[in-house]
């Protein structure tokens, strides 16, 4: 089972703040101003971010293919 099968299984197709939040392991709070930040993992999940009235919302498919990038976890060598 990919990470994307698991997280559509858990959550559906739309990360709330607070689910995603609980996926990082980060508080609501933390993650909203880590968001704010720019850098290469921010600007991914960024560009998963919907909002549907007052509500911010992240795909679930792009959250989890940002979860599944391995580049992002390499150290520069």
């Amino acid at each position: 089972m990919t990470i994307e099968d698991t997280l559509l299984q858990r959550f559906g197709p739309l990360l709330s703040m607070a689910q995603l939040a609980t996926v990082l392991d980060r508080s609501p709070d933390g993650l909203r101003i880590s968001l704010r930040a720019t850098n290469q993992w921010t600007r991914r999940i960024n560009k998963a971010r919907l909002k549907i009235g007052r509500r911010v919302y992240f795909r679930t498919s792009q959250i989890a293919d940002v979860l599944s990038d391995e580049s992002l976890y390499e150290t520069g060598n």
